[in-house]
């Protein structure tokens, strides 16, 4: 009993070791590679530009990020969530399983109407508009 109860500590210790091991081991083969001359030791004049694709930059300071991009990306990750979320339930359970019944429909149908309701909020909001009007 009390060596399963430190075999299962045995086991954390160990994945703490490779979790720590692999990040320093990537950076020391990196660091060996610049003696072997595998990658260069300093850098050049175009790598310390913002742009690294061999193209000059356009301006001297970079344009700012639309923020609508964020609005989109959120309600990407909701619905990608959801969709995550819902489909091993419908394998698993089903619409009307004998285990489970209703109760595991309803449950869904719960967190079907939070979603549409999070998503109805942004577009009442305007957050799906890609402009805005200056009416409001």
């Amino acid at each position: 009993m009390l060596e399963d109860y430190f075999r299962q500590y045995g086991i954390l210790v160990m994945f703490l070791m490779v979790a720590i091991g692999v990040p320093i081991g990537m950076l020391l083969l990196s660091y060996a590679a610049e003696f072997i001359r595998v990658r260069p030791a300093q850098t050049s004049k175009v790598k310390r530009t913002s742009y690294e694709s061999g193209l000059r930059p356009f301006s001297p300071k970079p344009r700012l990020f639309n923020i609508r991009y964020y609005y989109y990306a959120i309600l990407f990750v909701v619905f990608d969530v959801e969709t995550v979320l819902l489909f091993p339930w419908a394998i698993k359970y089903g619409v009307l399983s004998k285990e489970f019944g209703m109760i595991a429909f309803f449950a869904v149908l719960v967190f079907l109407v939070v979603v549409t309701l999070g998503y109805l909020y942004a577009w009442r909001k305007g957050a799906l508009e890609w402009t805005r009007s200056t009416e409001n």
